[in-house]
């Protein structure tokens, strides 16, 4: 038979609520650094998507160009969307022409079809329509080529300069991710 415990082994037999807290404390301290890594992660995501999927855009708006002889000319998301699948020439007017992009690898916002529903647009990571632009207003357009760029994950944005340039020293764009570099 074991001997009785003395009354110092038996103090000790548990842990104290001091010791509880460290243990906890320290739980705590994990898990907020786990989440925070878990979250720039994702973020770092995003980012990374957004940059491809402006990629795809550009090449199929150099497409575009290609077989129409002009960019879209709109400042709309949506109308944008349409240009790309083909059913609006650089004007605007409709048409029934070869799909640029591959639909099924970009969100679109909401889940209507865009064959359907000409008001459906592109969306970025963050649920926001990318910003295009492209002699819109036609008068005073001075920028060589297209603009297109999403909001980043704060969605703030200036509007455009005269002329159709970003203003990329404005504290708003300064996490806006550009398909082109500036």
């Amino acid at each position: 038979m074991p001997p009785a415990p003395t009354r110092a082994t038996a103090k000790r037999a548990g842990f104290t609520l001091l010791e509880l807290l460290i243990v906890a404390g320290l739980i705590a301290l994990l898990t907020g650094l786990a989440l925070g890594v878990g979250r720039r992660a994702l973020e770092t995501g995003k980012v990374a998507r957004a940059r491809s999927e402006l990629a795809v855009l550009t090449t199929a708006l150099e497409c575009y160009r290609g077989t129409y002889g002009d960019y879209p000319r709109t400042a709309d998301a949506a109308r944008l969307l349409q240009s790309l699948l083909g059913r609006r020439d650089p004007a605007n007017g409709a048409r029934q022409g070869r799909a640029g992009i591959e639909l099924a690898k970009f969100t679109t916002g909401g889940d209507r079809d865009p064959l359907a529903d000409d008001s459906v647009m592109l969306v970025d990571p963050w649920g926001r329509p990318y910003v295009y632009a492209y002699k819109s207003p036609a008068s005073g357009w001075m920028n060589a080529g297209f603009v297109l760029y999403s909001t980043g994950s704060d969605g703030a944005d200036s509007p455009l300069l005269a002329g159709g340039s970003v203003d990329f020293s404005a504290p708003e764009n300064a996490d806006n991710i550009y398909a082109t570099p500036h």
